[in-house]
């Protein structure tokens, strides 16, 4: 089977990976165009791109793909279906109906729950006790597309969004090549009309914490926002970004510092307290409390900023 190949960050290269672990023979990977990054803002090929460049595959970078001439390599490929894995371009039905046995996404959430941009931060924010990875038949729709396969994983306590992001990610590549392997013979099912949610893309203005906001909530936040874009709260002129909290006993006003200690900070929340056990200051690392508050004193009474309610 010729599987053609669309993704663009790490999740979409493990699956990459495993469909060439597995033997499938992959003529084609499509990836978003080369970005500029780190303090020198040189462009970096995607995880995905070099995956495939290891590999002497043809990389092909369209910026959309809404113009018939950006489908001719994936025409030329001439291949059997087309797996895509957080590609993060829209799939036209053009593109959609040229492959033999259409398109399949590997999705990191129990569809119908979570459809969208992002199901493993959302998820977390939540508080859902289990996730899995969806392999369904892509259509015009958003993520609505029938299901192939699914696979149901617990959530554990005090997961991060990069922690749960690496068991999904196996997890995907192992159900795409299963769904490959049984493509003729596997039964398609509609996806519940109920149980719809939508996993919006995070906005970076989401980071800064609300301190009106549950303690509970809170501390999902930072985990879900672990390691991007990473939770935020603002110290006088200090913006601090706060990495992990843990639920703690305690009122006060919301954003209030109510003790200090090694162990951790705690700060009052709109209901109950968190404390904070993973700090990181400007230009540093991310520490945890005890040294943090080495180079960078806290005293009881001191108030985080409350950031506007989104």
């Amino acid at each position: 089977m010729r599987v053609a190949f669309a993704g663009t960050p790490e999740f979409a290269a493990v699956a990459l990976r495993a469909l060439l672990a597995a033997g499938f023979d992959v003529p084609l990977v499509l990836t978003q165009p080369d970005r500029p990054a780190g303090r020198g803002q040189r462009l970096i090929a995607s995880p995905v791109k070099q995956v495939a460049l290891a590999h002497g595959i043809v990389v092909h970078q369209p910026e959309r793909l809404k113009d018939p001439a950006t489908h001719g390599p994936l025409i030329a490929a001439g291949a059997d279906v087309l797996v895509v894995a957080a590609y993060g371009l829209i799939l036209p039905q053009a593109v959609l109906d040229i492959p033999k046995h259409g398109c399949l996404n590997i999705h990191a959430s129990l569809l119908p729950r979570w459809r969208g941009a992002a199901p493993i931060q959302r998820c977390l924010e939540a508080g859902d006790a289990e996730t899995g990875v969806t392999i369904m038949r892509m259509e015009a729709g958003l993520d609505t597309g029938p299901m192939l396969l699914t696979e149901t994983i617990k959530v554990g306590a005090g997961e991060t969004a990069s922690t749960l992001h690496d068991q999904l990610v196996a997890l995907g590549g192992r159900l795409i090549v299963e769904a490959l392997r049984q493509i003729e013979t596997l039964a398609p099912a509609a996806q519940p009309a109920e149980g719809v949610t939508y996993a919006h893309k995070i906005d970076k203005a989401e980071a800064a914490i609300d301190w009106r906001r549950p303690a509970s909530e809170i501390e999902r936040r930072i985990r879900a926002f672990d390691p991007f874009p990473g939770c935020t709260s603002q110290l006088g002129d200090t913006t601090i970004k706060l990495w992990r909290a843990l639920p703690a006993e305690g009122n006060g006003q919301p954003g209030e510092i109510l003790a200090v200690s090694p162990l951790g900070i705690t700060v009052a929340c709109g209901e109950g307290a968190v404390k904070l056990v993973e700090m990181q200051k400007p230009g540093g690392r991310r520490l945890a409390s005890a040294d943090f508050l080495s180079g960078f004193a806290l005293t009881t009474g001191q108030h985080f900023a409350l950031a506007a309610a989104l």
